[in-house]
């Protein structure tokens, strides 16, 4: 399905770049060694695993939330 793969990647590039969870989280791989595309899919796989987990628990967006949540 390449057109959900293309809309998780770039949602997962964008909170990957701005979104400071993601963001610690994708420098403790890079320090680790892990390559590039490496860290992109276990982004893309958490920012996923994050919002199906909202919704299944009804909570908004914040920080508190999404770092018990992870």
């Amino acid at each position: 399905r390449p057109n959900v793969r293309s809309a998780i990647y770039m949602a997962a590039f964008s909170a990957r770049r701005c979104n400071p969870i993601f963001k610690a989280f994708a420098k403790r791989l890079e320090d680790a060694g892990k390559p590039y595309l490496v860290i992109q899919v276990a982004c893309m796989r958490k920012h996923h695993i994050t919002l199906n987990a909202m919704l299944k628990t009804g909570l908004t967006w914040n920080r508190q939330n999404v770092q018990e949540i992870s």
